[in-house]
């Protein structure tokens, strides 16, 4: 089951939206910003289907 979270990009400060599987306790993957094109790290805590923490860092 997924789920969508927004960030905000740690590069420009746009807002982006990434789907989170909340079966899966801990994810980390990159994605790049829709706007400056830069690497966005991405960390992400789920328990019980539902996003725990979500954290945006430069990747």
């Amino acid at each position: 089951m997924g789920d969508s979270a927004e960030f905000q990009c740690p590069w420009c400060g746009q807002t982006g939206t990434v789907v989170v599987d909340t079966n899966i306790p801990f994810q980390r993957f990159i994605t790049d910003c829709e706007v400056c094109c830069r690497p966005i790290e991405i960390r992400a805590e789920s328990a019980d289907g539902e996003i725990l923490s979500l954290d945006a860092q430069p990747g």
